[in-house]
């Protein structure tokens, strides 16, 4: 048991997006209700102060001051039926699965703008560039990989427009991303008394020493405890201010059409947080759970991921094609391929770091979307998208990250409440296609010089998921 077998998989704090996201990977993917109502389709439209987050140049089109304020209900629903998951000795993990995704989360969004004089105009988001909730519980077949996680991150982008003239504008702004996460999971106990069970010199020392202190009777309950050896587990938390840049560019070729590139920097973090092993539960005695606990070499301390986010760059094109019905669409290409492996430390304890193996592939999101001018107080909108993940294959597909292909399918609505006031509702569905997962950890606890329960997570995801956006917006 000197071998460091109790994993802390921080990788799925970073990257687990999973089934309380739209969008594929890190992104969250539901910045603006308007937006939303076309499927993400209406970067290049610039309908509201919204634009911030799409294309900071179309701010130059917003006249006045403007605020919008609002947020996405995300209903997500997802299954996971294991197919034969088992611990690094090959023994079956066992388990059941509970409903692990949340009734519901929000998502809050914020924007405000304000036209300086004919060629500037400012403006200020806030808003969730990432955000997960999963709990699988301790009792899962994929308990050695996650129990749960938890990560909110919230951004602050001020922006600036300057529009050169009647056809070119530019925008910049500036990110501050604030990012925490809290993270589970169990650790292999019973696999590693097993391993030790071919060579019990460890194990015949410990009951050999109670036996000396406590008589046989308590060694022979120690060793019946040790044999029974329940999981532990291991927690950890951590948050981290990152900063990155957005910049835009619109080009108006004439009153109704327009076309829009952007680009969002990536944002170097340090989560630095702390690392909790608690082996009180292994079993009800406590000389063994001293044991474990010792022989492991485990002591609580700090953690440490060094990632950066990807960046992304967005084309995109409006079209006003009459008096009521306008087209739009978007093509987003998110580097995703710069997240290799990830390795989890341990500071400043000698304990080997766990190694994440992604290999991910960058991504493409393409979306369509229309206006239609129903009347003079109310805007329909629809949209639909393709969003590709970045896992390669189900061997890369972490139980943190169950992220597949998806389609998008959304309608919206712009209702007028008076001159200066208006309401954005939005709807979507999104189908994820069926994500096969066959991660195998590279480390175990006989092997040297890593930190791995050395599991197999085999199963098979099934995720759908339902937004429900709602906007106010008001103009001075």
């Amino acid at each position: 048991m000197k071998h460091k077998y109790l994993p802390l998989l921080i990788i799925a704090a970073f990257a687990g997006i999973s089934s309380t996201a739209q969008a594929s990977g890190y992104r969250f993917g539901s910045q603006s209700v308007s937006a939303q109502g076309t499927a993400d389709a209406s970067g290049a439209e610039a309908a509201d102060a919204s634009t911030i987050f799409y294309n900071p140049a179309g701010l130059s089109r917003l006249e006045g001051t403007q605020f919008v304020g609002g947020g996405t209900l995300v209903v997500p629903h997802s299954t996971f039926q294991d197919k034969g998951s088992f611990n690094f000795t090959r023994t079956p993990t066992g388990g059941t699965t509970k409903d692990y995704v949340p009734d519901v989360v929000f998502a809050p969004a914020v924007y405000a703008s304000k036209k300086i004089d004919e060629q500037w105009t400012v403006g200020m988001g806030l808003f969730v560039p990432y955000g997960a909730k999963l709990d699988y519980g301790n009792s899962w077949s994929g308990r050695y990989a996650i129990t749960n996680i938890k990560l909110e991150a919230i951004a602050l982008n001020p922006s600036v427009s300057f529009k050169l003239d009647q056809h070119h504008s530019f925008g910049f702004g500036v990110t501050a991303e604030y990012m925490k996460a809290e993270l589970g999971q169990a650790v292999d106990v019973p696999g590693t008394v097993k391993a030790l069970s071919a060579n019990p010199v460890v194990s015949g020392a410990f009951l050999a020493s109670v036996a000396k202190a406590q008589g046989l009777a308590a060694a022979q309950a120690a060793g019946i405890a040790l044999a029974g050896a329940k999981d532990g587990h291991a927690s950890m938390d951590g948050d981290d201010w990152g900063f990155g840049f957005n910049l835009g560019y619109l080009y108006q070729m004439n009153e109704g059409t327009r076309f829009g590139i952007s680009y969002r920097s990536s944002i170097s973090h340090k989560l630095k947080g702390d690392t909790i092993w608690d082996f009180s539960q292994v079993s009800n005695n406590a000389a063994v759970n001293g044991f474990i606990s010792g022989a492991s070499g485990k002591v609580n301390s700090k953690a440490l991921v060094e990632l950066r986010t990807p960046e992304t760059v967005s084309i995109n094109a409006f079209h006003q094609m009459d008096d009521r019905w306008a087209l739009m669409g978007d093509v987003t290409w998110t580097r995703t391929s710069r997240l290799q492996n990830l390795d989890i430390q341990f500071p400043p304890t000698a304990e080997g770091a766990e190694r994440i193996r992604q290999n991910w592939k960058d991504t493409y999101r393409v979306s369509l979307g229309t206006n239609y001018k129903y009347s003079e107080n109310l805007m329909l909108r629809a949209g639909i998208a393709h969003d590709q993940a970045p896992v390669r294959s189900a061997e890369l597909r972490h139980p943190a990250l169950p992220d597949s292909d998806r389609m998008q399918y959304s309608i919206g609505a712009n209702w007028k409440l008076n001159a200066n006031s208006s309401i954005d509702l939005a709807y979507s569905y999104i189908d994820f296609k069926d994500a096969e997962v066959n991660y195998t950890n590279d480390c175990s606890p006989v092997k040297t010089g890593c930190t791995g329960n050395g599991e197999t997570t085999k199963g098979l995801f099934k995720t759908r998921m339902q937004l429900i956006g709602l906007a106010y917006n008001y103009k001075f």
